[in-house]
């Protein structure tokens, strides 16, 4: 049986050394899927580069994304020959790239796909997120097909929000983990 791999997706300009998902990578070794322009994100090449990361991977992948990762996700997956080796997605705070005050910043990135992701995932989203409305995120979660959790004030649930390690979310990606190995 071969080894699974936890890919890291972070969101438009990266995340720092504070933010949850750089700590798990220093904790649990998990993988940054690393983009040529953290900046001036262009669709087309953070699909490519997800796509290549994973064309070098075997056994079963699990997705922790963050903000813009999110929608990534969701794009790649509608386009995507590799979805297979995709077991299951935790998405946390998504980036509403069509929301007015964005959509210079993130033209490539509109429409938002808002197709069934092909493997389980669960949307974390906040009641405070200033870069995505509680309510988008749910509707989010509901065009993918994803479980909904409401983490309350949270912010963007990155390195300002204080969470550490964040030890909940990494509780919720090993649920999602055994959920796929036990079949359910």
């Amino acid at each position: 049986m071969s080894q699974s791999t936890v890919l890291i997706l972070p969101g438009w300009q990266g995340s720092g050394p504070l933010h949850w998902q750089m700590r798990w990578v220093a904790q649990y070794g998990d993988v940054v899927v690393e983009q040529h322009d953290w900046m001036r994100p262009l669709r087309g090449d953070w699909l490519s580069r997800l796509d290549d990361v994973l064309s070098d991977l075997e056994g079963p992948v699990f997705l922790a994304a963050h903000s813009l990762g999110c929608i990534q996700v969701a794009a790649w997956a509608a386009v995507s020959a590799q979805t297979h080796k995709v077991k299951a997605a935790l998405l946390v705070a998504p980036g509403d790239v069509e929301a007015s005050n964005f959509k210079d910043v993130f033209s490539t990135w509109q429409p938002i796909v808002m197709n069934r992701l092909p493997f389980k995932s669960l949307l974390v989203g906040s009641q405070n997120d200033p870069f995505c409305t509680l309510e988008r995120a749910q509707a989010f979660a509901k065009a993918w097909g994803s479980d909904f959790l409401n983490l309350g004030n949270k912010g963007h649930v990155n390195a300002d929000s204080n969470l550490g390690d964040w030890p909940e979310g990494r509780a919720m990606l090993n649920s999602l983990m055994k959920e796929k190995e036990h079949g359910h």
